[in-house]
């Protein structure tokens, strides 16, 4: 009876469990236990005559906050730029290239993290990760040369942050829910903007009014102070607590950890690589990264302001981008459950790749109603696409799909590195920037038919594809 008020409070922990659910199911016995303990959990629930919330929502919380703090410290090298060039005498190329060795690890570290999580679970990579991220940050007060910032916030940050991507979103939807798993990935997504929207007007506040130095610190901090929620309340798997996963109709006993993380990473990529949809779902994702991350975030400032638009006016119009980037995450989650994944790609990269081939002529020294108009748009469909292409990838890799999905937002990173490179030299090339507008929407474009091309795959038991 101690484990069926533990479940009722959502919250508590799990000890004492019955041996069936602690440990791997390498028998039928084991099962047969924890599937007997999991009815006498239901059972007694129903004789209360309560409703209780599923403990997989309060899962999903829990990585809501995580992600979110997350956000916090990839807000952060963009206002640190112009300090440290000022108090150090770096060059920008410089300070930008410890940027971009986060921003690349961001993307590369995922899927190895995925598969370290199905090692040694996903409460012990997510606490390590954090702990990484408040070393790197805090650290940085005490720097006096260009290599320490990379080692600190282009490495250890970037790893850290990196372990925290949208492969744990994708981890923690797979394990914990069997319906909703649209709109829980939605949300979590959506986690990511509202960190940036929370922290960075009071980081920006922080580096203006006290230094570059107590803003590094508040991040550190930040992360170390999740540390703790992480570890009470994060569960790795429904059995660890004796639950099936949300909306499952039959107990699922928790898998035996996985060993050789970094292998099995490198070992799905090469399994993926020999599949179709794998290639379009990263060539997708690549331009979904070309066209939020590489183009909007990084040249829509200094775009504006070649058309005498003032940089705070183009920058608060980023940050009504992310506002509208929440609601349109959510709602893309919320429609997944219930639309075909593929012809909501399509029609997100199509609306997005034709609102771009307008922007150049709605660019003005002043916000106007059309300019708003596309600004709405765009934040609505910034990450919509994330949603329905963690659903490609659970119907075609099952098992793996974390760790693929990984890879595919890895993809994701290199397209938003390569256009916000070429974008800087365009401009400097053609004096302006058109010719980057109506490149990206006709990679949108491309995109759209990319997600149609994807075949439907039947799945079989366990959430596999069948060839």
């Amino acid at each position: 009876m101690t484990q069926t008020a533990d479940d009722a409070s959502g919250i508590a922990d799990d000890a004492p469990r019955t041996a069936a659910t602690d440990a791997p199911a390498a028998t039928d016995a084991p099962a047969t236990t924890a599937v007997a303990a999991d009815r006498t959990l239901v059972e007694s629930g129903s004789r209360t005559g309560r409703a209780r919330i599923h403990r997989a929502w309060f899962v999903a919380a829990v990585t809501f906050v995580t992600i979110i703090g997350a956000a916090a410290f990839r807000s952060l090298p963009g206002l640190l730029i112009d300090p440290l060039h000022e108090e150090f005498d770096w060059s920008r190329g410089t300070i930008a290239s410890a940027v971009s060795i986060n921003l690349a690890l961001y993307g590369l570290t995922a899927p190895f993290a995925a598969a370290l999580m199905d090692r040694f679970g996903i409460r012990r990579v997510v606490a390590v990760a954090l702990t990484v991220i408040a070393v790197g940050a805090g650290t940085t007060v005490w720097m006096t040369s260009p290599w320490q910032l990379m080692l600190c916030w282009g490495l250890l940050v970037g790893l850290g942050s990196g372990s925290m991507a949208l492969a744990f979103a994708a981890t923690v939807t797979n394990r914990w829910f069997t319906e909703r798993r649209g709109l829980v990935s939605g949300i979590l997504t959506a986690a990511s903007a509202s960190g940036q929207l929370i922290f960075l007007p009071l980081l920006s506040w922080i580096v203006s009014e006290r230094g570059w130095r107590p803003a590094a610190v508040t991040v550190a901090l930040a992360a170390l102070a999740v540390v703790p929620f992480v570890w009470l309340l994060l569960r790795d798997h429904p059995a660890d607590v004796g639950l099936k996963p949300y909306g499952a109709k039959e107990f699922v006993p928790k898998p035996p950890p996985v060993p050789g993380a970094a292998r099995r990473a490198v070992k799905v990529l090469f399994s993926a690589m020999r599949t179709g949809p794998f290639w379009l779902l990263a060539g997708t994702f690549a331009i979904c990264g070309a066209s939020t991350n590489g183009l909007i975030q990084t040249h829509f400032i200094p775009a504006a302001h070649d058309h005498g638009m003032p940089i705070t006016a183009a920058a608060s119009l980023l940050a009504v981008i992310g506002i509208f980037d929440v609601l349109g995450t959510i709602a893309s989650g919320w429609f997944t459950d219930r639309y075909e994944p593929r012809r909501l790609l399509a029609v997100y990269y199509a609306f997005r790749g034709l609102s771009l081939l307008f922007l150049p002529i709605l660019l003005a020294p002043a916000v106007h109603l059309p300019m708003i108009f596309f600004i709405v748009f765009y934040g609505l469909d910034w990450v919509a696409t994330v949603p329905p292409t963690m659903a490609l990838c659970r119907e075609h890799y099952g098992d793996d799909s974390a760790i693929v999905f990984g890879w595919v937002l890895a993809s994701h990173q290199v397209g938003a590195a390569v256009v916000a490179f070429f974008g800087g030299l365009a401009r400097d090339a053609f004096g302006s920037y058109d010719v980057v507008w109506y490149a990206s929407g006709a990679l949108c474009a491309a995109a759209a038919l990319m997600a149609l091309v994807i075949r439907r795959r039947p799945v079989g038991k366990g959430g596999v594809a069948v060839a």
